[in-house]
């Protein structure tokens, strides 16, 4: 029950509603399957939001997100420049 109430797919609903009342009248050009093609990356969107979420609730690794902190960084930069002197 808690999945379909999440803010994302409610918006994602009211604005699939909205584009299919408008398109209706309309007839078929690249900004309306523009238009489509942003409501399906909106609602794809939103379900793997709510699909990461109830992953966490679980206890299952998601995709790590968090930026890199400074010593991660530090170890890439050597990282690369020992490639770099490597391949010459």
């Amino acid at each position: 029950m808690g999945y379909l109430f999440s803010t994302g797919i409610i918006g994602a609903i009211t604005a699939g509603m909205s584009l299919l009342r408008g398109s209706r009248e309309q007839e078929w050009t690249w900004r309306v399957a523009l238009a489509w093609l942003s409501w399906g990356i909106t609602l794809a969107l939103a379900i793997g939001a709510i699909v990461d979420l109830n992953r966490e609730r679980r206890g299952v690794p998601t995709a790590d997100v968090e930026p890199l902190n400074k010593e991660t960084r530090k170890q890439l930069k050597r990282a690369e420049k020992q490639l770099k002197r490597r391949d010459g």
